[in-house]
């Protein structure tokens, strides 16, 4: 779920950004995986993190709106390199749909617009209108978004009290479940594509359903492969890194981009691939499958050495081609330990 929404939670305080921070012992680089809290944007997050890891480079893979909390994957130092291969992963939510109330944003930060009853709506209604959202679905980004139209933020445009056109997309809803029903409140579970709107997604099913809804709660319980059960408070991850036990916590660079296939270069080679030279063909071996570049042109792979160390990101070459393109170094230049 995007958006840049400022609005408090009620009933919850931000957390404070002030509190004094450890030095951070060394230098760490890879991903780790943080539990937002509600209050707080993605980019405050970023921001007390990079006190805590003073000096090196500390960003995030996926915007979570203000009030929504979960899993916010923040990449740190090397890490900030790789976030274009993490942004196409699928995410999970935990949401509640509030039917018969429809807000300005779409969600409980907004001013409510209409409200209206939901008598006589029976839960296999509710099933049924939830049923057509699933699958290959056209959405309209809301207006509340960072989405631009014309060079211009939508939410620019929504605080200037404008409405502007906007074009649909389309997004994959890989599954809603329903986990209850309570009055006017419904408790769902929703797999997603990227780019999904889940408070946009309330909308349009209370619409359906002729009454109306917004997104009463969110909770981003899965980012691809990392999961709500393994992700840190800020204030863990503060204590974690003054006690040195935090690369406990992190994910690999490689591990991280695990979704890419990997080729194996023997020690030369390895050598002149930190420095982003070409790797020749005849120089690599397909690691795992053991397959080779059919069907794979133009397809981004891990370049590793015999040891498994990750040392760039290439490109598969198109046919009659003979070397693979260095697209990121992500060794750290050493020939003696590479």
């Amino acid at each position: 779920m995007h958006g840049l929404r400022e609005g408090a939670v009620i009933g919850m305080r931000a957390r404070s950004l002030t509190e004094p921070v450890p030095a951070c012992p060394r230098a760490v680089d890879g991903v780790l995986v943080v539990n937002k809290a509600p209050g707080w944007t993605s980019h405050d997050v970023v921001a007390k993190l990079r006190g805590l890891f003073r000096g090196q480079k500390v960003g995030h893979a996926g915007t979570l709106d203000p009030a929504a909390t979960g899993v916010l994957p923040i990449l740190v130092g090397k890490a900030t390199r790789i976030a274009e291969y993490l942004m196409g992963w699928d995410k999970e939510y935990r949401a509640v749909l509030r039917l018969g109330e429809t807000t300005d944003t779409q969600d409980a930060t907004g001013t409510v617009l209409e409200s209206r009853s939901i008598a006589g709506l029976t839960e296999d209604a509710i099933r049924s209108a939830i049923e057509r959202f699933q699958g290959r679905v056209a959405q309209v980004p809301p207006m509340y978004s960072a989405v631009k139209v014309g060079g211009v933020p939508l939410y620019k445009a929504a605080r200037a009290g404008r409405t502007v056109e906007r074009d649909s997309r389309e997004i994959t809803v890989h599954g809603i479940d329903i986990r209850g029903i309570a009055g006017r409140d419904v408790s769902l579970l929703v797999r997603c594509s990227k780019g999904t709107y889940v408070r946009t997604l309330c909308a349009d099913i209370g619409d359906a359903l002729g009454v109306g809804g917004h997104l009463l709660a969110l909770e981003r319980c899965r980012v691809g492969p990392l999961t709500i059960e393994r992700a840190l408070t800020v204030e863990e991850v503060g204590a974690r890194l003054s006690l040195g036990q935090l690369e406990d916590d992190m994910i690999s660079l490689d591990a991280a981009l695990a979704g890419l296939p990997a080729v194996v270069v023997d020690e030369a080679t390895a050598q002149r691939t930190v420095h982003g030279v070409p790797v020749p063909w005849q120089a690599v071996q397909w690691a795992g499958d053991g397959g080779g570049p059919e069907g794979r042109a133009g397809q981004t792979v891990r370049i590793k050495d015999g040891s498994g160390r990750l040392l760039a990101l290439g490109r598969v070459p198109q046919e009659g081609a003979a070397e693979i393109a260095i697209l990121k170094v992500l060794a750290t230049v050493n020939l003696q330990s590479v």
